[in-house]
C-alpha cells in the first residue's frame, strides 16, 4: 500500500510542489528516491506494488509517475498501460536492465522516460524536469487538436478561414488555428464571429481586384 497514503498530497496550506508517485517493490530504493526528491523540493507519495501504485495515481492524480518496471503480480509495464487507457499522467520508468525490447514496449507505451538503476537524484530530476516539459506540450496540443476538430466541424466558416490562413501565412492546420484563435481570445469575441469577418474582407478584396489599382487592394490586405 502506498506509505502514509491518506495523508499525501493532501496538504493544501503550502504552495503546490510539483507531485511524483514512485511505484517500486523495492523498499530501500523507494526510500532512497523519496528522501533525495523531498530535498529537492518535490511532493512525494509511495507505493510498493504495482497495484497500489495505479490505485492511489487514478485516485490522486500525481504529475508524474515513476514506475519499476519488474514487479511482481503487476509490473510497471501493466501499470503504465492501464494510466495511458484511463489518464493522461505522465509516466517515467526505472529498472535495473537496460533490456532493448523492455525500452521498446516502454517507448509504445508513451513513456517520458527511461532510467537505468541505480541512479542517483542528480540524474533523475533533470529527466523529471523535462518528461514534465515534454507532458505539457503534448497535453496543450491535444487540447488545441480537440478544440480545432471541434470547430472545424460545427463551422463551415470557421474550416476555410483556417484554409486561408494556411495558405496565406504558409502554417499548418493546427497553427492556423491556434492564430484565429488567439486573434479572437484578444478581443474577446468568439471564433465564428471572426471566421465570418475574414472571409467577407477576402471577399471585398476579391471584388474589389477588378476595379481598383493593384496598391490600394495590397493595402487593405495588410490591414487583415
Amino acid at each position: 500500500m502506498p506509505q502514509q497514503q491518506n495523508d499525501m498530497f493532501a496538504d493544501k496550506s503550502q504552495p503546490r510542489k510539483t507531485r511524483v508517485l514512485i511505484v517500486d517493490d523495492d523498499r530501500l530504493v523507494l526510500a532512497t528516491l523519496a528522501k533525495g526528491l523531498r530535498q529537492w523540493g518535490y511532493e512525494v507519495a509511495e507505493a510498493s506494488s504495482g497495484e497500489a501504485g495505479l490505485k492511489f495515481a487514478l485516485e490522486t492524480k500525481p504529475d508524474m509517475v515513476l514506475l519499476d518496471v519488474n514487479m511482481p503480480k503487476m509490473s510497471g509495464l501493466e501499470v503504465a498501460r492501464a494510466l495511458r487507457a484511463q489518464t493522461s499522467l505522465p509516466f517515467m520508468f526505472l529498472t535495473a536492465y537496460g533490456d532493448s525490447e523492455i525500452v521498446k514496449q516502454a517507448a509504445d507505451l508513451g513513456a517520458m522516460g527511461y532510467l537505468v538503476k541505480p541512479v542517483d537524484i542528480s540524474q533523475i530530476v533533470p529527466a523529471i524536469e523535462a518528461a514534465l516539459a515534454r507532458g505539457r506540450e503534448l497535453v496543450h496540443l491535444r487540447e488545441t487538436e480537440t478544440q480545432l476538430s471541434t470547430a472545424l466541424a460545427s463551422s463551415r466558416e470557421t474550416s476555410m478561414a483556417v484554409g486561408i490562413l494556411m495558405e496565406r501565412e504558409h502554417l499548418d492546420r493546427t497553427a492556423a488555428f491556434e492564430l484565429l484563435r488567439d486573434y479572437a481570445r484578444s478581443r474577446r469575441r468568439k471564433i465564428g464571429e471572426v471566421a465570418e469577418e475574414l472571409l467577407g474582407a477576402i471577399e471585398l478584396v476579391n471584388q474589389m481586384r477588378n476595379g481598383k489599382p493593384v496598391a490600394v487592394v495590397s493595402a487593405i490586405e495588410r490591414k487583415m
